[in-house]
């Protein structure tokens, strides 16, 4: 679980995220940077999150990858006739990396003649992983049943070591298809554009001979999706009010479609990928930002075209 904090560089990336939305502001205000520069602005505000989300991420796959070594170095020390909480606080002085603060509390806790039932439950709990928590879990009621320590331990190694295994032939064998997913993005993208700026202007030319029986009205579609919205910066209230009608356009509709396709395409991605929904967030991050930037940067474009030569 990742905590969401906010800390000095969570207000700093703030403070700067503001700063950058004034000189866009100041500088691009009305010019067809002004828009897609706001991607900048947000991910520079909010970059110490993800930054967090994607650490807490890297924490967990290392926590999870080094806990089977020492389920199976507690093994081999129960095997060779150590009892078992003296097995547990020998087995702890290794070096397992980011796993070692969690067992030296844990050989800590045992030291201070804390239950192991209690120690270990404590110590899934702190680590925050699933995978940890489960085989906790299973080792408890093994020999709560009655089961063996040691084979209970050695069947948990085995089928920790699968796991990793599994997973990490599933993620390099997925390698492609990760590539392959953000080709036809873009090419999802490309779509979009062609679409809003080529074929819905076709069809309303065609259509605009027969406005009577289709309903469409100057610069509206069905008389509710307006095609020529833009935003006003005379003043922020008649900014905040246009924002609201430009969002209701056709460009504010393409543009929500992308970002929507962009997230849920990352996050199924990142779960087939690595197996976990919340590792597909920085994939939503990389095609939200550029479907963004891809969307109004050619929204712009297009539109500064077709005001300098009429008829494009």
């Amino acid at each position: 679980m990742v905590r969401i904090l906010f800390e000095g560089r969570h207000k700093a990336a703030l403070v700067l995220g503001l700063l950058l939305l004034f000189a866009d502001v100041y500088f691009f205000k009305g010019k067809i940077f002004f828009v897609p520069f706001l991607a900048i602005v947000a991910i520079v505000a909010t970059l110490p999150h993800w930054l967090d989300i994607m650490r807490e991420n890297k924490r967990q796959k290392e926590i999870e990858a080094r806990f089977p070594e020492f389920v199976r170095n507690l093994s081999g020390a129960i095997k060779s006739g150590m009892p078992a909480a003296q097995a547990v606080v020998h087995v702890c002085e290794g070096d397992y990396g980011t796993l070692t603060p969690y067992l030296k509390k844990l050989a800590n806790q045992i030291e201070w003649s804390i239950s192991l039932h209690k120690a270990f439950i404590g110590f899934g709990k702190e680590t925050e992983n699933p995978v940890i928590r489960r085989a906790i879990a299973t080792v408890i009621q093994a020999e709560q049943a009655g089961g063996n320590i040691e084979d209970v331990l050695t069947a948990v190694t085995e089928s920790l070591l699968q796991i990793k295994k599994i997973k990490e032939e599933r993620k390099s064998s997925i390698h492609a298809q990760v590539m392959q997913s953000y080709i036809i993005f873009f090419v999802f993208l490309g779509v979009m554009i062609v679409i809003q700026n080529l074929l819905v202007p076709y069809m309303l030319k065609f259509g605009a001979s027969n406005a009577s029986d289709i309903g469409v009205a100057t610069g509206q579609v069905g008389g509710g999706i307006n095609l020529e919205a833009s935003l006003d910066f005379s003043s922020p209230a008649n900014f905040i009010l246009s924002l609201g009608g430009w969002i209701l356009s056709l460009n504010g509709i393409f543009l929500l479609m992308a970002l929507i396709q962009g997230f849920f395409a990352g996050v199924v991605l990142g779960k087939l990928a690595e197996g976990d929904m919340t590792s597909g967030l920085r994939h939503s991050l990389i095609m939200m930002t550029a479907a963004f930037m891809v969307i109004t940067l050619a929204q712009s474009v297009l539109q500064n075209a077709s005001a300098a030569v009429p008829g494009i």
